[in-house]
């Protein structure tokens, strides 16, 4: 059984975070100079999808919500090995909770007193309720029933969004405006609506929640899996063949229930967890099978200090500090100047976190 931390897991949330720090900004500076229709695809896939569909951007956060339940069963389930009390588990799990939570709505402006026009989902929010769910169920439950749970959730969830009737529009209604997750973030959420969503719900809404657990449901059985006794072929084949089965069943699903992140549909679950599994496959296989380390390091430095990098942007404008160092080569090189200035904030991001992996400085929620 494999029950040390797996490489693979980190530099996975590593490129995660890479298009969430600058990546994104690259591939766009790169369609700026070639503008042809490769280059072009690639930068329309690293916008979000309106409504319904599904594009690379689209991905982002499943891909860190999966990555967040597929450690549960090393760390969860390493304390109790290591003799940890089940006390001491679930305070660990609630204060990792309640610092997210609380991070979150800080960086909604919380601070700012001003909560009546504060926005109080938001995506640490999002993370803190995942990650506390999903590791109550992996410290309790045996995989089966962590299964079960997703699968119920998931249907549940699409029955309710079918069968259940909002007013003014009647059940079945799958639009922004007359959604049943839209009109319970309308009734029930404090605050301001996020604007992203058309104002009619809020992207972290109530019960579009429930699903997103699901996400982390099914990293903690992809955990499962790797920490299990089979060797790593059949590891690797399995999250493969598990990867296309959920693509096929989400794309499928989506026919009737369609494909929409915003609110986070049950095939949305299983189209992104269809390309999670498939990433995990790969970075496994090649990582911790195959032993290709050195390539990963730069995605490993920065998933070790991920919730760290997304903070700090919040406060620290690297954009700006980028212009004051880099301003020279980028005015002279013409179309690639927003290359350069995207390569230049990316790089100080990454040298920021590189020096606190040099020091062993991890901040953890």
């Amino acid at each position: 059984m494999t029950k040390s931390r797996l490489a693979s897991i980190d530099a996975l949330r590593g490129f995660d975070m890479f298009w969430i720090i600058g990546g994104g900004a690259i591939f766009s500076g790169l369609n700026e100079i070639f503008g042809n229709p490769l280059t072009a695809f690639i930068a329309g896939q690293l916008d979000h999808v309106e409504w319904e569909g599904f594009h690379f951007e689209d991905l982002i956060f499943p891909l860190f919500l999966f990555v967040v339940g597929a450690v549960l069963p090393f760390s969860v389930l390493k304390r109790i090995e290591q003799g940890h009390s089940r006390t001491s588990v679930y305070l660990h799990i609630i204060k990792r909770t309640v610092t997210l939570i609380l991070l979150g709505l800080i960086l909604n402006g919380l601070l700012r007193f001003n909560w009546q026009q504060m926005r109080w989902p938001g995506v640490l929010q999002r993370i803190g309720l995942c990650y506390f769910f999903a590791a109550i169920l992996v410290l309790n439950t045996k995989w089966r029933t962590q299964a079960i749970v997703t699968a119920a959730i998931l249907l549940l969830y699409w029955a309710a969004m079918a069968l259940i009737p909002v007013p003014g529009y009647g059940p079945g209604i799958i639009t922004p405006e007359g959604c049943l997750s839209s009109y319970i973030d309308q009734q029930l959420l404090p605050g301001k609506i996020f604007e992203e969503y058309y104002g009619y719900g809020d992207n972290e809404g109530i019960i579009s929640t429930l699903p997103a657990i699901c996400t982390a449901l099914i990293g903690a059985l992809a955990g499962h899996w790797l920490r299990s006794n089979r060797s790593p072929n059949q590891k690797s084949t399995g999250l493969i063949l598990t990867g296309l089965l959920c693509l096929v069943a989400g794309y499928a699903w989506g026919i009737y229930f369609p494909v929409i992140k915003k609110i986070w549909t049950s095939s949305f679950v299983l189209v992104s967890v269809g390309y999670c599994l498939l990433l995990l496959a790969f970075f496994y296989w090649v990582i911790d099978v195959k032993k290709y380390k050195k390539w990963a390091f730069f995605f490993i430095v920065i998933g070790l200090n991920a919730i760290t990098i997304y903070v700090i942007e919040w406060v620290v404008n690297f954009d700006v500090i980028a212009g004051y160092l880099v301003q020279g080569p980028a005015e002279l090189a013409g179309s690639a100047k927003l290359l350069i200035l995207a390569l230049g904030a990316l790089m100080l991001k990454w040298l920021l976190l590189w020096f606190l992996h040099r020091q062993k400085i991890f901040l953890k929620a």
